[in-house]
């Protein structure tokens, strides 16, 4: 499979990207903290189909973290930047979480660019709850240590069943989180969550026509399936996909059942 990475700037910030695969041109977006690599389980389906265009976001991994508030149109902009310089008029888009809120800018911002998109564990704005949520989650890690940090993260992105039978593979996150030498700066966390926060595309969301498809876990404590029951209900002809025993990332906990159905939805509307 044809494999390159690189940098391209945008607007004085340099964002990394990687391309794995060969066919039409497929956007992968990441939640917030997480960067490109976290895509790799699901690449290794896609790329089977698709050239997979993959961003580090900025704010984590290889791109830049300036300093100062991020927004979903910003960071939906470095995604521009990125298909400008590889000569990408047009491609398909998934996002996860916050890459799901920029999907969403990028659709409605430069609808000409965007043919199909895939929306996970994401959201069209954020009540009251989410917002203290997310600020609660700036305070706790200035003050946490790494592993208990991580270990409060999976318990709001992970669904109860996942922790019967992966409660090793969890511990070793939380090691892995205490041993890592290069973690999401400060000003990468705090922006990201920004953007996170900022996020409100309640009133545009009739704008997007093109097919979506929205998948959600039952059990997501982190984004409830109402945000996504709203994304749903709000553009036109969506799709939903409802994981039962899924939590924020059902995309992970039910890998084999994510895959295919992410595949068939972006191979039947390329």
């Amino acid at each position: 499979m044809s494999q390159s990475s690189g940098y391209v700037d945008s607007k004085g910030t340099q964002i990394y990207y990687q391309i794995r695969g060969v066919g039409n041109p497929l956007v992968l977006l990441m939640g917030f903290g997480a960067d490109g690599n976290l895509w790799e389980k699901h690449v290794a389906a896609y790329e089977q189909h698709f050239q997979c265009i993959i961003l580090d976001n900025r704010g984590v991994g290889m791109s830049d973290a300036p300093k100062g508030s991020y927004n979903t149109d910003l960071m939906a902009d470095d995604t521009i930047a990125v298909l400008d310089h590889l000569g990408v008029t047009k491609a398909q888009v998934a996002g996860i979480s916050m890459g799901g809120a920029i999907a969403q800018s990028l659709a409605l911002n430069h609808p000409a660019r965007v043919s199909s998109l895939v929306l996970v564990s994401t959201w069209p704005s954020f009540n009251n709850y989410a917002k203290t949520v997310y600020e609660n989650l700036k305070k706790l890690r200035k003050v946490v240590p790494a592993d208990d940090f991580m270990e409060l993260l999976q318990l709001w992105i992970f669904a109860p069943p996942y922790y019967e039978h992966s409660l090793v593979d969890l511990k070793d996150g939380q090691r892995g989180a205490l041993k890592n030498l290069n973690p999401q700066t400060a000003s990468g966390f705090d922006g990201q969550l920004d953007a996170c926060i900022g996020h409100n595309t309640m009133n545009r969301l009739h704008e997007i026509t093109i097919p979506t498809l929205i998948t959600i876990g039952m059990m997501d404590i982190f984004t409830p399936p109402v945000f996504s029951d709203i994304l749903h209900e709000k553009i036109a002809g969506s799709e939903i996909v409802r994981f039962p025993t899924g939590g924020h990332v059902h995309h992970w906990e039910d890998l084999e059942r994510f895959n295919e159905i992410t595949s068939r939805f972006l191979l039947d509307n390329q």
